[in-house]
């Protein structure tokens, strides 16, 4: 079996040296030696159990990945970079035709998918990597096109806990915001209430201490004008294997439609889990 030729960029970051551990570890995949990050890193290189990863600043960039190029066929990028890095970074890779798993949130998001509309490519991008979470998503779809204004009239309160180092307010949430707008409920994503002081997260939210530097956790509550009915939604996810693992699935189905000449094209997580039989 030829495996499929991975580059995870955003190393040394902690959701970027997650995937690269996964890679490593499934046969399905190569994992390439090198990593596009930020100009912020300092160090050079990032090592693995068993590799040893050049670390790629931009200034370097273009030259590495066009000697990248003459060794290697083709190869799907993951970035888990940074949300102010996500739009260039598109162009980047679009511009140099190299097929992408964008994992990282933020940015103009419809821009993005312009950016690989445009080009010879396609990609899959999505705020969230986790099969299971965004199957909750896709019900949340499919209630809100079936059940418009279901919830028209009641209070929405949205709570979401990360990691100190996650930038930007979760796109999942924001996600699931659009969802609950289109149910009735007037709600703006600056309403989102974020978490991200290690002592609250352990003291007020109860979430266990050996996550407080990986997690994602989610409540999403509706209230009844008249207060006598209450719904709760809740997603809480300690660690990051669970998006690490589906991004390995997100890869391997990239590579399918690569293989079937798909060009120009943006799958979501969604069209990940319907094409893998999940």
């Amino acid at each position: 079996m030829n495996r499929i030729k991975v580059m995870v960029n955003g190393l040394p970051g902690n959701m970027a040296a997650n995937v690269a551990r996964h890679v490593l570890d499934d046969e399905r995949f190569e994992l390439i030696p090198f990593s596009l990050t930020g100009p912020e890193i300092i160090e050079k290189e990032y090592a693995t159990s068993s590799l040893q990863i050049r670390l790629v600043h931009p200034g370097e960039r273009q030259d590495i990945i066009n000697e990248i190029k003459k060794r290697e066929d083709s190869f799907i990028s993951i970035d888990y970079t940074h949300p102010s890095a996500v739009n260039s970074n598109a162009e980047f890779f679009c511009s140099n035709s190299l097929p992408f798993v964008m994992g990282t949130t933020g940015g103009d998001r419809n821009k993005l998918a312009e950016t690989v509309f445009s080009s010879g490519i396609c990609a899959i991008i999505s705020p969230n990597m986790a099969k299971q979470i965004v199957g909750f998503q896709a019900m949340m779809e499919y209630a809100a096109k079936t059940f418009p204004d279901l919830f028209r009239g009641y209070s929405l309160t949205v709570k979401e806990s990360h990691q100190k180092g996650k930038a930007d307010t979760s796109g999942t949430a924001k996600t699931i915001v659009g969802y609950f707008n289109r149910l009735g409920i007037p709600f703006t994503e600056q309403e989102i209430s974020m978490e991200r002081d290690p002592e609250r997260q352990k003291s007020v939210w109860g979430i266990p201490p050996e996550f407080i530097k990986g997690h994602g956790w989610h409540t999403y509550t509706l209230v009844s004008d008249d207060k006598t009915v209450k719904f709760e939604f809740s997603h809480n996810v300690n660690g990051r294997d669970i998006y690490a693992k589906g991004t390995l699935d997100a890869i391997f189905f990239l590579d399918t439609k690569i293989k079937e000449g798909v060009k120009g094209r943006v799958f979501s997580m969604i069209d990940v889990l319907q094409g893998s039989g999940i």
